[in-house]
C-alpha cells in the first residue's frame, strides 16, 4: 500500500511567526498563503503543513499521487483502495472516502493513542 508523500501539518496560533522560525531551520515557502492561513514549507524532501485556525492539534498528513514536489505521479494507491485495505484490516476510521466518486477525496483516522491521521487525495 502506498500512502503517497508524508508530511506533518500543525495547528500554529500565528502564521508569519512560525513561517519565520521554519525559515530559520532551512525550509521555504512551496505552497499556500497567508491569506488562506497555510503555509507548505519546504528543507529537501521534508514538508511541513502550517495552518492557522483551521483545524485542533497536530496531524500526520499523506498525499496519495503526489511526491514531495506536489507533482503528480503515474502510479499510486487511491485513497479508495488504501480506505478498503483498512477497513479490512479492521481498522477505524472518522471520517470515510464517498467509494462511488473518483478523484480528490479523503479518509481520516487515529492511531492507538489518539494521534490524527490525514490520507488527502488532491486528484
Amino acid at each position: 500500500m502506498k500512502l503517497g508523500v508524508f508530511s506533518i501539518s500543525l495547528s500554529v496560533k500565528d502564521l508569519e511567526k512560525s513561517r519565520d522560525f521554519y525559515k530559520k531551520l532551512g525550509f521555504s515557502q512551496m505552497g499556500g498563503n497567508l491569506e488562506s492561513n497555510y503555509l507548505i514549507m519546504k528543507n529537501g524532501s521534508t514538508l511541513i503543513g502550517l495552518f492557522q485556525a483551521m483545524f485542533d492539534g497536530n496531524m500526520l498528513t499523506f498525499n496519495p499521487g503526489w511526491n514531495e514536489n506536489a507533482q503528480n505521479l503515474d502510479s499510486f494507491d487511491d485513497v479508495r483502495e488504501i480506505q478498503k485495505h483498512l477497513k479490512e484490516n479492521n481498522v477505524t476510521l472518522e471520517k470515510e472516502a464517498d467509494e462511488t466518486t473518483s478523484g480528490p477525496e479523503h479518509i481520516f483516522l487515529k492511531d492507538p493513542d489518539g494521534n490524527m491521521i490525514l490520507i488527502d487525495q488532491h486528484r
